[in-house]
């Protein structure tokens, strides 16, 4: 069997009472071991004993403003009958005094006899007494407006911690509001329309009469990066909506340059153009967010330019160098209008990408014929996307 040894620990609310309980006994002991070296009677000894009490008992038994009064009213009573005041009483009233809540009036006026005892001169006062009032002149105010710093200190902290609370959990919901309504848009809209767009292709290749078998695989085409838009969309609404709760399992890996190929496959079935993947230099380990920003920039430029120049070939070029990845996307297209060179979304888009990752991205019209993106992303970055 074991024994546990605890420290004692007294909490903040307590420490009043313990140290007013301790302070009244010391008290006590003074005021007795004073009645008798000074010789007095009986009445006058009760008197300046219950004084001594009521000087120190009142820190354990009052609330502060209370016990500040009596505490102040005992030990005025004691210097002005008895010309003497415990120490520990003198001990207890300072305590008391830094426990008050309302110093700058209260405290004045707690104070100020302690002034007049002072500078009162036509009584005899002993060398003690003179003393203690002399410190409790100087340290009464003190010690009250001690106190009342160090609770507007920790109110101050207080408020402070409980506004950071607030304002974050306000720019939380703020922020967590507008995932909702942009996942509720991309819901009940855009994959709606995508949706639409799947099931329409199917209907057309099942229903159209005559339709020929490259028409049909068009169709199918389609359809299926219609579905795959929606699958994508699917995993980006549960990146939206992680933070209430719903299950984001099942989310796919972000793509990157390991993906390329299967993505210029994917161009090549869908337009019938020639694309060619090339590679340059020693294949390196990259940051995630350059691999996602570098196969997105390559996705939107092809995309572009199935829809502004179609049937032109493309050539998409990776180099690797030792400070940089560099993308080169060219279409032979037929001149300054193909490809992405119509300003809208998708060339803004591929800008971002490329300054998220702290890269550069330059289009413009390839020499002799069709358009050209270059992109230049570094082999490390700490910005996310």
């Amino acid at each position: 069997m074991g024994f546990v040894t605890q420290r004692l620990v007294v909490s903040e609310p307590m420490m009043p009472v313990v140290a007013g309980v301790l302070l009244s006994a010391i008290a006590f002991g003074e005021a007795i071991l004073h009645a008798d070296i000074s010789q007095v009677s009986a009445q006058q000894a009760t008197v300046y004993v219950l004084l001594a009490l009521a000087t120190a008992l009142p820190l354990a038994v009052l609330r502060p403003t209370a016990a500040a009064v009596a505490s102040s009213v005992a030990a005025v009573g004691s210097l002005a009958l008895f010309h003497t005041l415990t120490v520990a009483g003198a001990c207890a009233l300072l305590l008391t005094l830094y426990r008050l809540r309302r110093p700058l009036r209260l405290a004045l006026i707690l104070c100020a006899p302690y002034l007049v005892l002072a500078l009162a001169g036509q009584r005899p006062v002993s060398s003690e007494a003179a003393f203690l009032t002399v410190v409790l002149t100087a340290f009464a105010p003190a010690a009250a407006l001690t106190g009342a710093t160090r609770r507007a200190e920790n109110e101050a902290r207080v408020h402070i911690a409980a506004r950071e609370a607030v304002a974050g959990t306000l720019i939380e919901h703020t922020a967590r509001g507008e995932r909702a309504r942009i996942a509720r848009e991309l819901h009940d809209v855009v994959a709606h329309h995508i949706s639409m767009v799947a099931v329409q292709a199917e209907t057309a290749r099942l229903t159209t009469p005559g339709l020929p078998a490259a028409g049909a695989q068009r169709f199918s085409a389609i359809g299926d990066t219609a579905r795959e838009a929606l699958t994508e969309m699917r995993r980006l609404l549960g990146v939206l909506r992680e933070d209430t709760g719903a299950a984001a399992a099942e989310l796919r890996p972000a793509p990157g340059l390991g993906q390329l190929i299967e993505l210029l496959d994917e161009s090549r079935h869908a337009s019938g153009a020639e694309t060619r993947l090339i590679f340059r230099g020693a294949p390196a380990p990259l940051d995630p967010g350059v691999e996602l920003a570098a196969y997105r920039i390559v996705q939107e430029a092809l995309t572009n330019t199935r829809r502004h120049a179609p049937g032109s070939a493309v050539d998409v070029e990776v180099h690797y160098a030792e400070d940089a990845l560099r993308l080169r996307i060219r279409d032979n297209g037929p001149g300054p209008g193909s490809g992405t060179a119509a300003v809208g979304h998708g060339l803004l888009g591929m800008r971002e990408r490329a300054a998220a990752v702290g890269g550069t991205l330059r289009t413009g019209t390839a020499q002799g014929t069709g358009f050209l993106v270059e992109a230049q992303l570094p082999t490390k970055t700490e910005a996310g996307l």
